[in-house]
């Protein structure tokens, strides 16, 4: 197989200045209710990217757990690799990439903790399973083996039965955006670009060539 010969024409839509909403987290919306409506496999699914303490990009794949506040809002260990670098750099960029639809967002913006009663709520809501995993899991720390990881999810079972507390390092981040792009893929590779640039308490709407 010779992955160079691998291509697609992009056919399905444009993205014109005249059609795109003035406020890009509305126009998000707008795109986040097409890929539910395609019934596409976990729509929510970003991939955030981070700085690491020596300056170097790391990235994973996470979920979108809300659009409020003003950001893009996901969940994790505060302790964790990720949130570690979070701590040392609060800036992060969050891509969306929805195949079927031909498009794809890009986020860039500072990253804030969200306060405490919405990460409790957050907690709250999820299923026991997650929550228990979520208190006996170090994220990122390297481990003995999943038989640890399994006893350790007894414990705070035997401990708190299958409501356990959300643990003071868990709870949610919220990425406060400066620059959002949309993508849609067009024929012949041009490509339309729309960059969402925060100027003030407004945005600013360029073209980007492709």
């Amino acid at each position: 197989m010779n992955i160079a010969d691998l291509r697609q024409e992009y056919m399905r839509a444009g993205l014109a200045e005249a059609d795109a909403h003035a406020d890009p987290l509305l126009q998000f919306e707008h795109w986040f209710k097409d890929a539910l409506a395609a019934d596409l496999l976990l729509a929510n699914v970003m991939t955030l990217a981070t700085v690491s303490p020596e300056g170097a990009p790391d990235a994973r794949v996470v979920l979108l757990k809300g659009v409020e506040g003003g950001g893009f809002v996901f969940y994790t260990n505060y302790q964790s690799r990720k949130g570690k670098q979070l701590a040392a750099t609060p800036q992060a960029c969050l891509v969306f990439f929805w195949a079927p639809l031909e498009r794809q967002v890009r986020i860039e913006g500072r990253v804030e903790q969200v306060l405490e009663n919405e990460s409790d709520a957050y907690f709250a809501s999820r299923p026991a399973g997650a929550r228990l995993s979520a208190c006996a899991s170090a994220q990122s720390e390297v481990v003995s083996g999943r038989s640890f990881l399994e006893s350790e999810v007894k414990k705070i079972k035997t401990l708190h039965g299958e409501n356990p507390p959300r643990p003071a390092h868990w709870g949610g981040y919220r990425v406060v955006p400066g620059r959002i792009e949309f993508w849609q893929g067009r024929e012949n590779r041009l490509h339309d670009r729309l960059l969402y640039t925060r100027v003030g308490d407004a945005w600013r709407i360029e073209r980007l060539a492709p």
